[in-house]
Protein backbone atom coordinates (compact mmCIF):
# COMPACT_ATOMS: atom_id res chain seq x y z
CA UNK A 1 0.00 0.00 0.00
CA UNK A 2 2.82 2.42 0.86
CA UNK A 3 4.47 1.79 -2.51
CA UNK A 4 1.14 2.43 -4.24
CA UNK A 5 0.60 5.68 -2.36
CA UNK A 6 4.09 6.85 -3.19
CA UNK A 7 3.54 5.93 -6.84
CA UNK A 8 0.44 8.10 -7.13
CA UNK A 9 1.62 10.94 -4.87
CA UNK A 10 4.02 12.45 -7.36
CA UNK A 11 1.64 12.72 -10.35
CA UNK A 12 -1.16 14.04 -8.13
CA UNK A 13 1.09 16.72 -6.62
CA UNK A 14 2.49 17.63 -10.05
CA UNK A 15 -1.03 18.08 -11.42
CA UNK A 16 -1.90 20.27 -8.44
CA UNK A 17 1.17 22.39 -9.17
CA UNK A 18 0.15 22.52 -12.84
CA UNK A 19 -3.37 23.63 -11.90
CA UNK A 20 -1.90 26.38 -9.75
CA UNK A 21 0.37 27.41 -12.61
CA UNK A 22 -2.57 27.64 -14.99
CA UNK A 23 -4.50 29.79 -12.51
CA UNK A 24 -1.51 32.10 -12.03
CA UNK A 25 -1.18 32.52 -15.79
CA UNK A 26 -4.83 33.53 -15.97
CA UNK A 27 -4.66 35.87 -12.96
CA UNK A 28 -1.64 35.98 -10.63
CA UNK A 29 -3.65 37.84 -7.98
CA UNK A 30 -6.58 35.49 -7.58
CA UNK A 31 -6.92 33.98 -4.10
CA UNK A 32 -6.95 30.33 -3.14
CA UNK A 33 -4.60 27.69 -1.81
CA UNK A 34 -4.35 25.98 -5.21
CA UNK A 35 -2.77 29.09 -6.75
CA UNK A 36 -0.02 28.91 -4.13
CA UNK A 37 0.59 25.14 -4.34
CA UNK A 38 4.30 24.46 -4.71
CA UNK A 39 5.12 28.13 -5.34
CA UNK A 40 8.17 30.22 -4.56
CA UNK A 41 8.76 33.97 -4.46
CA UNK A 42 10.49 35.16 -7.62
CA UNK A 43 13.38 37.59 -7.94
CA UNK A 44 13.92 39.28 -11.31
CA UNK A 45 16.98 40.89 -12.80
CA UNK A 46 18.25 42.01 -16.17
CA UNK A 47 21.17 40.12 -17.69
CA UNK A 48 22.78 39.48 -21.07
CA UNK A 49 23.39 36.49 -23.31
CA UNK A 50 26.77 36.27 -25.08
CA UNK A 51 26.58 35.51 -28.80
CA UNK A 52 29.02 35.51 -31.70
CA UNK A 53 27.65 38.89 -32.80
CA UNK A 54 27.72 40.50 -29.35
CA UNK A 55 25.52 40.34 -26.27
CA UNK A 56 21.74 40.53 -26.28
CA UNK A 57 19.60 41.70 -23.35
CA UNK A 58 17.58 39.21 -21.36
CA UNK A 59 15.70 38.92 -18.10
CA UNK A 60 16.13 36.25 -15.43
CA UNK A 61 13.30 35.08 -13.17
CA UNK A 62 14.85 33.26 -10.19
CA UNK A 63 12.73 31.29 -7.69
CA UNK A 64 13.81 31.94 -4.13
CA UNK A 65 14.17 29.26 -1.46
CA UNK A 66 14.83 26.30 -3.73
CA UNK A 67 18.22 24.74 -4.36
CA UNK A 68 19.34 23.56 -7.79
CA UNK A 69 16.30 24.87 -9.65
CA UNK A 70 15.81 23.54 -13.19
CA UNK A 71 15.95 26.05 -16.02
CA UNK A 72 13.80 27.09 -18.93
CA UNK A 73 14.30 29.58 -21.76
CA UNK A 74 11.01 31.23 -22.73
CA UNK A 75 11.12 32.96 -26.12
CA UNK A 76 8.70 35.75 -27.00
CA UNK A 77 6.75 35.84 -30.24
CA UNK A 78 6.41 38.54 -32.88
CA UNK A 79 5.60 41.54 -30.71
CA UNK A 80 7.37 44.88 -30.59
CA UNK A 81 7.61 44.86 -26.79
CA UNK A 82 9.72 41.69 -26.82
CA UNK A 83 10.64 40.62 -23.29
CA UNK A 84 8.62 43.54 -21.87
CA UNK A 85 5.32 42.29 -23.33
CA UNK A 86 2.97 42.04 -20.30
CA UNK A 87 1.57 38.59 -21.12
CA UNK A 88 5.09 37.20 -21.50
CA UNK A 89 6.19 38.75 -18.20
CA UNK A 90 3.14 37.30 -16.42
CA UNK A 91 3.75 33.88 -17.96
CA UNK A 92 7.47 33.88 -17.08
CA UNK A 93 6.72 34.88 -13.48
CA UNK A 94 4.10 32.16 -13.17
CA UNK A 95 6.46 29.48 -14.49
CA UNK A 96 9.33 30.65 -12.29
CA UNK A 97 7.08 30.64 -9.23
CA UNK A 98 6.75 26.89 -9.85
CA UNK A 99 10.44 26.55 -8.91
CA UNK A 100 12.02 27.02 -12.35
CA UNK A 101 14.72 29.56 -13.26
CA UNK A 102 13.47 31.29 -16.39
CA UNK A 103 15.51 33.23 -18.95
CA UNK A 104 13.70 35.42 -21.50
CA UNK A 105 16.10 36.64 -24.23
CA UNK A 106 15.32 39.68 -26.37
CA UNK A 107 15.23 38.71 -30.05
CA UNK A 108 15.15 41.95 -32.02
CA UNK A 109 14.16 40.31 -35.31
CA UNK A 110 11.02 38.79 -33.78
CA UNK A 111 10.30 42.08 -32.01
CA UNK A 112 10.48 43.68 -35.45
CA UNK A 113 8.07 41.09 -36.91
CA UNK A 114 10.74 39.15 -38.82
CA UNK A 115 11.22 35.38 -38.70
CA UNK A 116 14.85 34.74 -39.57
CA UNK A 117 17.63 32.21 -39.12
CA UNK A 118 19.60 34.48 -36.80
CA UNK A 119 16.90 34.01 -34.16
CA UNK A 120 17.50 30.24 -34.17
CA UNK A 121 21.12 30.90 -33.24
CA UNK A 122 20.13 33.32 -30.47
CA UNK A 123 17.69 30.79 -29.00
CA UNK A 124 20.46 28.20 -29.02
CA UNK A 125 22.91 30.67 -27.45
CA UNK A 126 20.35 31.45 -24.73
CA UNK A 127 19.91 27.74 -23.94
CA UNK A 128 23.67 27.35 -23.75
CA UNK A 129 23.99 30.36 -21.43
CA UNK A 130 21.34 29.17 -18.98
CA UNK A 131 22.56 25.57 -19.16
CA UNK A 132 26.12 26.66 -18.40
CA UNK A 133 24.99 28.81 -15.47
CA UNK A 134 22.92 26.00 -13.93
CA UNK A 135 25.21 23.10 -14.83
CA UNK A 136 22.38 21.12 -16.41
CA UNK A 137 20.31 20.93 -19.56
CA UNK A 138 17.35 23.32 -19.78
CA UNK A 139 13.95 23.43 -21.41
CA UNK A 140 13.05 25.82 -24.22
CA UNK A 141 9.51 27.14 -24.67
CA UNK A 142 8.74 29.17 -27.77
CA UNK A 143 5.62 31.24 -28.32
CA UNK A 144 4.10 31.76 -31.77
CA UNK A 145 6.75 31.70 -34.51
CA UNK A 146 9.42 31.33 -31.81
CA UNK A 147 8.06 27.85 -31.15
CA UNK A 148 9.05 26.63 -34.60
CA UNK A 149 12.43 28.33 -34.28
CA UNK A 150 12.95 26.65 -30.88
CA UNK A 151 12.36 23.24 -32.44
CA UNK A 152 14.96 24.07 -35.08
CA UNK A 153 17.44 25.15 -32.39
CA UNK A 154 16.94 21.85 -30.55
CA UNK A 155 17.50 19.94 -33.79
CA UNK A 156 20.82 21.75 -34.36
CA UNK A 157 23.82 19.71 -33.23
CA UNK A 158 25.48 22.86 -31.87
CA UNK A 159 22.69 23.48 -29.34
CA UNK A 160 21.14 20.05 -28.76
CA UNK A 161 23.65 19.23 -25.96
CA UNK A 162 22.17 22.03 -23.83
CA UNK A 163 18.44 21.44 -24.39
CA UNK A 164 16.41 19.05 -22.22
CA UNK A 165 13.00 19.45 -23.93
CA UNK A 166 11.01 21.82 -26.14
CA UNK A 167 7.51 23.23 -25.69
CA UNK A 168 6.00 24.82 -28.79
CA UNK A 169 2.93 27.04 -28.31
CA UNK A 170 0.94 28.28 -31.32
CA UNK A 171 3.82 27.62 -33.70
CA UNK A 172 4.28 27.24 -37.44
CA UNK A 173 5.50 24.15 -39.24
CA UNK A 174 5.85 25.76 -42.67
CA UNK A 175 6.21 29.55 -42.94
CA UNK A 176 5.26 29.57 -46.61
CA UNK A 177 2.08 27.61 -45.97
CA UNK A 178 1.10 29.97 -43.11
CA UNK A 179 1.88 33.01 -45.28
CA UNK A 180 -0.40 31.66 -48.00
CA UNK A 181 -3.13 31.18 -45.38
CA UNK A 182 -2.91 34.84 -44.37
CA UNK A 183 -3.93 35.76 -47.91
CA UNK A 184 -6.28 32.93 -48.92
CA UNK A 185 -8.00 32.22 -45.56
CA UNK A 186 -7.63 28.49 -46.28
CA UNK A 187 -4.90 26.02 -45.38
CA UNK A 188 -4.37 22.33 -46.04
CA UNK A 189 -4.12 19.67 -43.34
CA UNK A 190 -1.73 16.69 -43.60
CA UNK A 191 -4.61 14.42 -44.66
CA UNK A 192 -5.29 16.65 -47.67
CA UNK A 193 -8.45 18.24 -46.27
CA UNK A 194 -8.77 22.02 -46.10
CA UNK A 195 -9.33 24.24 -43.09
CA UNK A 196 -11.23 27.44 -43.85
CA UNK A 197 -10.77 30.26 -41.37
CA UNK A 198 -10.72 34.05 -41.65
CA UNK A 199 -7.10 35.07 -41.06
CA UNK A 200 -6.39 37.78 -38.49
CA UNK A 201 -5.77 41.13 -40.18
CA UNK A 202 -2.54 41.36 -38.20
CA UNK A 203 -1.06 38.59 -40.40
CA UNK A 204 -1.06 40.35 -43.78
CA UNK A 205 0.33 43.48 -42.09
CA UNK A 206 3.26 41.46 -40.75
CA UNK A 207 3.84 39.91 -44.17
CA UNK A 208 3.89 43.28 -45.93
CA UNK A 209 5.99 44.92 -43.20
CA UNK A 210 8.55 42.11 -43.38
CA UNK A 211 8.99 42.70 -47.12
CA UNK A 212 8.07 46.35 -47.47
CA UNK A 213 10.66 46.88 -50.22
CA UNK A 214 8.74 44.41 -52.41
CA UNK A 215 5.43 46.25 -52.08
CA UNK A 216 6.46 49.92 -52.13
CA UNK A 217 8.81 51.81 -54.48
CA UNK A 218 12.33 52.64 -53.18
CA UNK A 219 11.52 56.28 -52.52
CA UNK A 220 8.63 55.29 -50.23
CA UNK A 221 10.17 52.33 -48.40
CA UNK A 222 11.27 54.11 -45.21
CA UNK A 223 8.06 56.10 -44.79
CA UNK A 224 5.97 53.00 -45.55
CA UNK A 225 7.97 50.95 -43.04
CA UNK A 226 7.36 53.57 -40.36
CA UNK A 227 3.64 53.80 -41.16
CA UNK A 228 3.27 50.00 -41.11
CA UNK A 229 5.25 49.68 -37.89
CA UNK A 230 3.01 52.20 -36.14
CA UNK A 231 -0.07 50.43 -37.47
CA UNK A 232 1.20 47.12 -36.06
CA UNK A 233 1.71 48.93 -32.76
CA UNK A 234 -1.97 49.98 -33.01
CA UNK A 235 -1.02 53.66 -33.20
CA UNK A 236 -3.35 54.33 -36.11
CA UNK A 237 -3.38 58.11 -36.13
CA UNK A 238 0.39 58.32 -35.90
CA UNK A 239 0.62 55.78 -38.71
CA UNK A 240 -1.60 57.94 -40.92
CA UNK A 241 0.62 60.94 -40.26
CA UNK A 242 3.66 58.93 -41.39
CA UNK A 243 1.74 57.72 -44.46
CA UNK A 244 1.09 61.32 -45.48
CA UNK A 245 4.73 61.44 -46.64
CA UNK A 246 4.12 58.71 -49.23
CA UNK A 247 3.50 59.11 -52.93
CA UNK A 248 -0.13 59.03 -54.07
CA UNK A 249 0.06 55.42 -55.26
CA UNK A 250 1.62 54.25 -51.99
CA UNK A 251 -0.96 56.17 -49.95
CA UNK A 252 -3.67 54.26 -51.82
CA UNK A 253 -2.11 50.99 -50.69
CA UNK A 254 -1.91 52.16 -47.10
CA UNK A 255 -5.53 53.33 -47.25
CA UNK A 256 -6.55 49.80 -48.19
CA UNK A 257 -4.84 48.56 -45.03
CA UNK A 258 -6.47 51.23 -42.88
CA UNK A 259 -9.84 50.21 -44.34
CA UNK A 260 -9.12 46.50 -43.70
CA UNK A 261 -9.23 45.75 -47.43
CA UNK A 262 -5.89 43.96 -47.65
CA UNK A 263 -7.51 41.40 -49.96
CA UNK A 264 -7.02 43.88 -52.79
CA UNK A 265 -3.28 43.49 -52.27
CA UNK A 266 -3.47 39.68 -52.41
CA UNK A 267 -1.78 39.37 -55.81
CA UNK A 268 1.18 41.46 -54.66
CA UNK A 269 1.48 39.47 -51.45
CA UNK A 270 1.45 36.18 -53.38
CA UNK A 271 4.36 37.49 -55.45
CA UNK A 272 6.21 38.40 -52.25
CA UNK A 273 5.78 34.86 -50.91
CA UNK A 274 6.97 33.34 -54.19
CA UNK A 275 10.00 35.64 -54.24
CA UNK A 276 11.05 34.70 -50.69
CA UNK A 277 10.14 31.01 -50.71
CA UNK A 278 13.79 29.97 -50.43
CA UNK A 279 14.23 32.14 -47.31
CA UNK A 280 11.14 30.71 -45.61
CA UNK A 281 12.16 27.05 -45.83
CA UNK A 282 15.20 27.18 -43.46
CA UNK A 283 13.12 28.86 -40.71
CA UNK A 284 10.37 26.23 -40.99
CA UNK A 285 10.46 22.99 -38.97
CA UNK A 286 8.86 21.16 -41.92
CA UNK A 287 11.46 18.67 -43.16
CA UNK A 288 14.13 19.97 -40.77
CA UNK A 289 13.47 18.37 -37.36
CA UNK A 290 14.03 14.68 -38.00
CA UNK A 291 17.24 14.93 -35.97
CA UNK A 292 15.36 15.97 -32.80
CA UNK A 293 16.18 13.72 -29.87
CA UNK A 294 14.56 15.57 -26.96
CA UNK A 295 10.98 15.35 -25.66
CA UNK A 296 8.56 17.69 -27.44
CA UNK A 297 5.24 19.13 -26.26
CA UNK A 298 3.00 20.85 -28.82
CA UNK A 299 0.13 23.17 -27.87
CA UNK A 300 -2.13 25.19 -30.17
CA UNK A 301 -5.32 27.19 -29.87
CA UNK A 302 -8.29 25.75 -31.75
CA UNK A 303 -9.37 29.22 -32.89
CA UNK A 304 -5.90 30.57 -33.68
CA UNK A 305 -6.30 32.68 -36.83
CA UNK A 306 -2.72 33.97 -36.93
CA UNK A 307 -1.08 30.54 -37.18
CA UNK A 308 -3.97 28.09 -37.69
CA UNK A 309 -4.22 24.91 -35.59
CA UNK A 310 -3.65 22.71 -38.64
CA UNK A 311 0.05 23.60 -38.25
CA UNK A 312 0.15 21.52 -35.07
CA UNK A 313 -1.00 18.51 -37.12
CA UNK A 314 1.96 19.06 -39.46
CA UNK A 315 4.36 19.49 -36.53
CA UNK A 316 2.96 16.29 -35.03
CA UNK A 317 3.73 14.53 -38.31
CA UNK A 318 7.26 16.02 -38.60
CA UNK A 319 8.37 15.39 -35.00
CA UNK A 320 10.03 11.99 -34.48
CA UNK A 321 7.28 9.86 -32.84
CA UNK A 322 9.60 8.63 -30.11
CA UNK A 323 10.02 12.15 -28.74
CA UNK A 324 6.51 13.58 -29.19
CA UNK A 325 5.03 13.49 -25.69
CA UNK A 326 1.82 15.47 -26.26
CA UNK A 327 0.10 17.37 -29.05
CA UNK A 328 -2.92 19.33 -27.84
CA UNK A 329 -5.25 21.58 -29.81
CA UNK A 330 -7.23 23.42 -27.16
CA UNK A 331 -10.32 25.66 -27.39
CA UNK A 332 -9.15 27.17 -24.11
CA UNK A 333 -6.50 29.33 -25.80
CA UNK A 334 -6.48 31.64 -28.81
CA UNK A 335 -3.06 32.34 -30.33
CA UNK A 336 -0.78 32.35 -27.28
CA UNK A 337 -3.17 33.44 -24.50
CA UNK A 338 -6.13 32.07 -22.55
CA UNK A 339 -9.52 32.35 -24.24
CA UNK A 340 -12.74 32.87 -22.27
CA UNK A 341 -13.83 30.33 -19.67
CA UNK A 342 -12.81 26.82 -20.76
CA UNK A 343 -14.84 23.73 -19.91
CA UNK A 344 -13.72 21.38 -17.14
CA UNK A 345 -12.46 18.90 -19.72
CA UNK A 346 -10.44 21.56 -21.55
CA UNK A 347 -8.98 22.76 -18.26
CA UNK A 348 -8.00 19.22 -17.30
CA UNK A 349 -6.24 18.62 -20.62
CA UNK A 350 -4.33 21.89 -20.20
CA UNK A 351 -3.43 21.00 -16.62
CA UNK A 352 -2.15 17.60 -17.78
CA UNK A 353 -0.08 19.33 -20.48
CA UNK A 354 1.40 21.71 -17.89
CA UNK A 355 2.09 18.77 -15.56
CA UNK A 356 4.06 17.04 -18.31
CA UNK A 357 6.07 20.24 -18.79
CA UNK A 358 6.81 20.49 -15.06
CA UNK A 359 7.85 16.83 -14.99
CA UNK A 360 10.22 17.34 -17.92
CA UNK A 361 11.68 20.42 -16.26
CA UNK A 362 12.33 18.42 -13.11
CA UNK A 363 14.36 15.75 -14.91
CA UNK A 364 17.91 16.88 -14.26
CA UNK A 365 20.52 15.94 -16.83
CA UNK A 366 23.98 17.42 -17.11
CA UNK A 367 24.74 19.23 -20.33
CA UNK A 368 27.14 17.41 -22.64
CA UNK A 369 29.86 19.48 -24.18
Amino acid sequence: MLVFLLAIAHPVYTHLRAAGLLLRIQDPNQPGALVRTGTYPVKERLTTVPTASGTIPARLYIPQGTAHAPGMVIVHGVHHLGIEEPRLVRFARAVSASGIEVLTPQLDALADYRVDGASIVLIGDSARKLSSDLGQKVGVLGLSFAGGLSLLAAADEHYAPYIQFVVSVGSHDDLERVSDFLIANTIVRPDGSTLQMAAHEYGPLVLIYSHVEDVFPPADVEAARKALRLLLWEQVEESKKAAAQLSAASREKMDLLYQHQDGKLADEMKQVIARHRAEMAPVSPHGHVSSLHVPVLLLHGAADNVIPPSELLWLQKDTPPRYLKNALISPAISHVSMEGEPSFGDKFRLVHFMAQMLDLAGERESATR
